[in-house]
């Protein structure tokens, strides 16, 4: 890239001129996907800042459990929890949320309500907040099916009915990856402007990679098609250079740097979690979404990610995601245990 170029380009491309242009392709749209966007984008603009300022604000005193006005601090997942279901509802574009820090979905009043369902995991890999690792706000958007009173089925569609779905990693820069059903664009936040810019148009994933992803540390607990997938990665019999292993265990940054890099993420089942650890309505979901747009696939050990119907909102499954190869590679150990039993 030439940077010094990129310093003086004047023609820049903003996320919100981009999913204008997207807009301007269907005639009939109202602008009501691109209004409740501009409502997600505003929320990860607020949740990097508040991220940025994580550990000065332990240092000056913000973050203790009450501050000088003995008001008691909100821990950073919480917070963002509040700052989307605001900004969401606020938009007048949804009618049902469903986020990972509450236990039920919220049902946007009548006087503010829109055609969509948004779910989102507001502040993903929050653990790791404390040493300074990535972490990131991942969602997915559901469209109303038809007009009716909103109930839980209006969320608890397959992914493959999903019209969009993104996360925004807040790591060394601010990136945000967006999928509205037509590709994989990255967008990076300038924080001199305030604004996302295009900085990673149309990503595909590599066929196959060279890096695997996986907690090691459960490998006691694994089934035989895991357990011989890595064993593969590591001494392959084909005579082909073993995979590298890099595990960050925060998702959005895995994911990350699986969609740019290639290679496989894999949280499957175990003894300990029989049925995975990762939720399937805005974990799973949103990142299979974005891999098979990208050219990639993602698969539960049994199926399709994509087509999987869940019957709970915090529903949990096993994933495999990343390179076509890659994927196919675990499909066939699956197929094959399959056949023996």
């Amino acid at each position: 890239m030439d940077h010094a170029a990129d310093a003086h380009r004047t023609d820049l491309m903003t996320i919100t001129r981009f999913v204008l242009n997207e807009q301007s392709k269907y005639p009939e749209s109202r602008g009501d996907f691109t209004i409740l966007l501009n409502h997600i984008v505003l929320g990860c603009k607020f949740v990097c800042s508040a991220v940025n300022k994580a550990g000065l604000a332990k240092l000056i005193g913000l973050a203790g459990e009450t501050n000088v006005q003995g008001e008691e601090q909100k821990k950073l997942d919480v917070l963002s929890n509040e700052v989307f279901v605001k900004a969401l509802v606020s938009s007048g574009r949804t009618c049902i949320l469903v986020s990972e820090e509450d236990e039920e979905a919220t049902f946007v009043d009548p006087s503010k309500r829109g055609r969509y369902c948004v779910v989102f995991d507001p502040l993903d890999g929050s653990s790791n907040i404390d040493c300074g690792v990535s972490i990131g706000t991942i969602f997915g958007i559901y469209m109303m099916k038809d007009n009716h009173e909103p109930t839980l089925d209006d969320v608890l569609q397959p992914g493959k009915q999903m019209l969009a779905a993104g996360y925004c990693m807040y790591g060394s820069s601010c990136t945000l990856v967006l999928s509205t059903g037509e590709g994989v664009n990255g967008f990076t936040l300038d924080p001199s402007l305030g604004e996302f810019i295009l900085t990673h148009p149309d990503i595909k994933i590599p066929k196959k990679g060279k890096i695997y992803s996986v907690n090691e540390g459960n490998a006691k607990n694994w089934d035989g098609p895991t357990a011989k997938y890595v064993e593969k990665c590591k001494f392959p019999k084909d005579g082909s250079s073993p995979k590298s292993l890099r595990y960050i265990g925060s998702m959005v940054a895995d994911v990350h740097r699986t969609l740019l890099y290639g290679g496989i993420f894999l949280y499957p089942a175990d003894k300990k979690s029989p049925s995975g650890k990762l939720r399937v309505l805005y974990e799973v979901f949103p990142m299979s979404f974005l891999m098979e747009q990208a050219g990639g696939q993602a698969f539960t050990g049994k199926q399709r990610a994509l087509d999987l119907v869940p019957t709970k909102i915090h529903e949990r499954s096993p994933i495999f995601l990343g390179s076509f190869d890659d994927v196919e590679d675990i499909k066939a150990l699956y197929a094959a245990e399959g056949k023996k039993e």
